[in-house]
This record gives structure tokens, C-alpha cells and sequence, in this order.
């Protein structure tokens, strides 16, 4: 049996033992994506674990049922102009909770996600690192799984976790590095170059995203044409122009 949580944005000192926590989840136009996010947030199993987050979402100028979606579920609101490293970091500074967990709008959590969440946050040398889960795709392809052990080994080994991962970090630290920049693409892998590979770590939990893209494009053309755009950004190409020809 699951109960609901409700979004309370409560303060560091509400709670003796548990740190806050604020899930910052950047929209535009998120639609059903944002419904099965939430729902994997705020649906957990009974248990003794005292875990009520904040949830943020930082929209970008959405026109359909994203903002009452979000208002419906009791989440904080914020609105600001597109473009997803400045709805990340705008939600940042406008979180309350110790700990920072961008989340993309097409990803969900497992029914379990407090407890290795709550694990990462209590260990105190986590402080000065970052946290990202295993990649997951919502797809029963055999393709998938082949993309997902390529991008799991990817983050693991190069240090390179992208944002559909999700990312938790102390908010000291995430101050400490500048924060995501305000870019249109590359802005996950440009925060977590800044981090370095030694500050990174597996949460011990699988992040399960939208496969929709990828069966549009292909399980061959589309982690191509992502290797690519990585490439190319690491070789000095501006996100500005990446981001035309992700368009």
C-alpha cells in the first residue's frame, strides 16, 4: 500500500535527523511526462523514513496543462523564459531545502527512492559530492537496454552522467561550482565537467525516462547523432549552435 506525501517545503530545523531536500524539475509544455514524474514523487510505500520534499518545478513558458498539472499536486511554481540551464539554476535559488535534486519532467523515481536518497544525504562526505542515478529507459526494447548500458558506463567511468540521470547535490557545493549556467543545451555536462569525475557517485537507484525520442529517431541514429553534439561541444562548439541542429 502507498501513501500520498504531501509537497511540504519544509525548513532544515523542522526536522532533527533528516536534511530538506527540493526536487527542482525544469517544463515546457511537459504534458503526460510531468504527471507520471510527480506521481513517482509523491506515491511512496509506508515506511519510517521522514522524507516530505519540496518540489519545485521551473517552467519555461508552457502552454498547455503543465502549470495547473503542477498547481494540482501542490508544487511550488516558477516562471521565467525557456531554456533548461536557466530554468535549473533559477530553481535553484529559489529552492528552500539543504539538498538539490534536478529532475527531468520525463523521469521518475522507483517507489523506493527515500531510502537511498536519505542514505546518500546523512553520509557527511557526500557534502562535497554529487549523486546520480542509472539510466532506465520506459521501453522493453532490447535496444534500450543496450543504450542504457553504454550511458550507465559513460557516467560511471567518464564521469559524464547527462541530466535525464537526475543529479543530487549539496547546496553548498552546488554554490561552490557557479551553479548550471544558462545555456540551451550541454548545460548537465558542463555542470558535471566542473564537478570532475572524483565528485561524482551512483545513488543506487534507477532513473527511468521517456523513450518516445528514441523510437521516433531510432536506437542506432539518436545515441549517434547524441555522441556527436557531446563531441562536438567538447571539441569547442557553443551550445547556441548545437542547440540549432538538435532543433
Amino acid at each position: 500500500m502507498s501513501r500520498s506525501r504531501t509537497n511540504a517545503a519544509a525548513s532544515p530545523d523542522s526536522r532533527s535527523n533528516v536534511p530538506s531536500l527540493s526536487f527542482i524539475i525544469p517544463t515546457y509544455n511537459a504534458g503526460t511526462g510531468l504527471a507520471n514524474c510527480l506521481e513517482s514523487l509523491l506515491q511512496q510505500p509506508d515506511s519510517d523514513l521522514d522524507l516530505e520534499p519540496e518540489i519545485l518545478v521551473s517552467d519555461g513558458g508552457s502552454c498547455d496543462g503543465t502549470l495547473q498539472l503542477a498547481r494540482d499536486r501542490g508544487c511550488r511554481i516558477l516562471q521565467g523564459p525557456p531554456g533548461r540551464g536557466g530554468q535549473l539554476h533559477r530553481g535553484a535559488l529559489a529552492s528552500r531545502g539543504e539538498w538539490l535534486f534536478f529532475l527531468h519532467a520525463d523521469c521518475r523515481l522507483p517507489a523506493d527512492w527515500p531510502t537511498p536518497v536519505e542514505r546518500f544525504m546523512t553520509t557527511e562526505k557526500n557534502r562535497n559530492m554529487a549523486g546520480h542515478g542509472r539510466l532506465q529507459f520506459a521501453s522493453a526494447e532490447s535496444a534500450a537496454r543496450r543504450v542504457e548500458r553504454l550511458a550507465n558506463w559513460r557516467a560511471e567511468k567518464l564521469g559524464l552522467p547527462y541530466g535525464d540521470q537526475g543529479l543530487l547535490i549539496h547546496r553548498s557545493m552546488y554554490d561552490r561550482i557557479g551553479g548550471y549556467r544558462d545555456m540551451p543545451l550541454m548545460e548537465d555536462v558542463e555542470l558535471v565537467r566542473r564537478l570532475g569525475r572524483r565528485r561524482l557517485k551512483p545513488l543506487g537507484l534507477e532513473v527511468t525516462t521517456s523513450a518516445e525520442k528514441y523510437e521516433q529517431q531510432g536506437w542506432w541514429k539518436r545515441p549517434s547523432l547524441n555522441l556527436c553534439r557531446l563531441a562536438l561541444f567538447l571539441l569547442g562548439v557553443s551550445p547556441e549552435r548545437l542547440a540549432r541542429g538538435y532543433r
